[in-house]
């Protein structure tokens, strides 16, 4: 039986300072893939054509996608869920009337409410934004399984009061966030996972960074947070590595004896 280690993908594995995976990381999986199952949880579809390049050079075992939405071992899906709709419309339409974003990428279209806060966002962080925005309203006719929110932290929380249905994970830079249904969760994904592989959650571990890794991170045998994660995250955490770009993920599995 081989335990899992799963891996969140931003500023987990994915340095956002250089857009690019540790080389200390990647050496890393590759040391760990003999003796363990390789996961990547993540906000993101590993599927789309933005994540796709990333998955390929991973080369995941499983993967969870969107939050625990979307749960694949290869090519074989083992579970999905999608937004209930009515929800959805309701979301989109308080969004309207508020100074924040919230919206969806599916394939190479991006239907978003209040685009022009999108492309502030990403203008201010790379100079340019590239997206192909489309009507946010044919969201409701497609099935989606996570939202992003481009926000504060205050206006998220207002948010999950006004829908106690959704949790709103935000990113470890408080700039945006992951908008998921209760129901759905990466901790859940994982114990899917342990299902399929018939692995007991006492043999698992779990990297993260910010609040959509909380509870994969304090359900996993072996919780870990990196080095740059948030602090509510660290705190539940079993062990606390070194950031992103200082090896954290190579010294948190010589710590283990994951590796040697």
């Amino acid at each position: 039986m081989k335990p899992i280690v799963s891996f969140d993908v931003d500023m987990t594995l994915l340095d956002h300072k250089d857009w690019s995976i540790p080389a200390s990381a990647l050496e890393t999986i590759e040391k760990l893939r003999e003796n363990h199952i390789i996961v990547i949880a993540t906000g993101r579809d590993m599927d789309s054509i933005y994540s796709t390049e990333i998955r390929d050079a991973v080369r995941p075992d499983a993967i969870i996608h969107l939050n625990g939405t979307k749960v694949t071992v290869g090519d074989k899906v083992l579970y999905e869920h999608v937004f209930d709709k009515q929800l959805l419309k309701e979301i989109l339409a308080y969004v309207k009337d508020t100074p924040y974003s919230v919206g969806a990428t599916i394939d190479d279209r991006d239907y978003y409410i209040n685009p022009e806060v999108i492309v502030s966002h990403e203008t201010k962080l790379w100079g340019e934004c590239g997206r192909i925005f489309d009507d946010p309203g044919k969201l409701t006719e497609l099935d989606v399984r996570t939202m992003a929110y481009i926000g504060n932290e205050h206006g998220a929380r207002t948010m999950e009061e006004q829908f106690p249905e959704i949790q709103v994970h935000m990113f470890a830079d408080k700039r945006g966030a992951d908008i998921v249904e209760r129901k759905a969760s990466k901790a859940m994904g994982l114990v899917r996972l342990c299902e399929y592989y018939q692995v007991p959650l006492s043999e698992t571990a779990a990297f993260g960074d910010s609040m959509n890794d909380y509870d994969i991170v304090k359900m996993a045998g072996k919780g870990i947070a990196m080095g740059n994660a948030m602090e509510e995250l660290k705190r539940a955490a079993d062990y606390v590595t070194d950031a992103i770009d200082r090896d954290g993920i190579k010294n948190a599995c010589l710590h283990f004896g994951m590796i040697h």
